[in-house]
């Protein structure tokens, strides 16, 4: 019980920071503004692990390395944590145990990135109904740009409401489907 307590206390910071550094890895790939609530919140809860591993995992072809990487490590992390609480401690020198680590850790990584979009469409679409000039209306359009377009382009707005969040939505929750 008190295994189970802790680890449930460890999945949930884990997921935190896994979900912040994510989201600081799409602000920075999709050329979002840091000067808004969000980008400050993301940025002075991440610098600290950020800032040092830069000077080891440089940018790729301008993606964030030092953002995304220690994302994936928190999350075989996490999956070593609970295959060594569930008493599997001595299949971890296993190396097809290792590489099912691994590969599940890129798999809940994904699944974390389309989380974050998710809601990042579902909030942007109550901004642009509620309040569309608040102030995270703007970075929140920003993240979600790139995703709505193509739809916009083929599902016009029927009557002067957008479709496209929720057409999103539904093809992000399909991705989460095969993962």
């Amino acid at each position: 019980m008190l295994s189970q307590a802790g680890l449930f206390l460890f999945d949930a910071l884990i997921s935190f920071f896994t979900f912040v550094l994510l989201l600081r890895f799409f602000l920075q790939a999709f050329r979002v503004s840091f000067r808004n609530q969000i980008g400050a919140f993301v940025v002075q809860l991440t610098n600290w692990l950020v800032v040092p591993l830069r000077k080891i995992l440089p940018g790729f072809f301008g993606f964030d390395l030092a953002s995304l990487v220690p994302a994936y490590l928190l999350q075989v992390l996490l999956l070593l944590a609970v295959f060594s609480l569930r008493g599997s401690s001595d299949l971890l020198a296993s190396d097809t145990l290792i590489g099912l680590i691994l590969w599940q850790g890129m798999l809940a990584t994904l699944r974390f990135s389309i989380y974050l979009l998710i809601g990042a469409l579902f909030l942007q679409a109550v901004l642009s109904w509620v309040s569309p000039y608040s102030p995270l209306a703007q970075p929140v359009s920003q993240l979600t740009r790139p995703f709505l377009r193509p739809i916009q382009r083929l599902v016009p707005p029927i009557a002067a409401i957008d479709l496209s969040p929720l057409i999103a939505i539904l093809l992000a929750q399909l991705v989460l489907m095969f993962l």
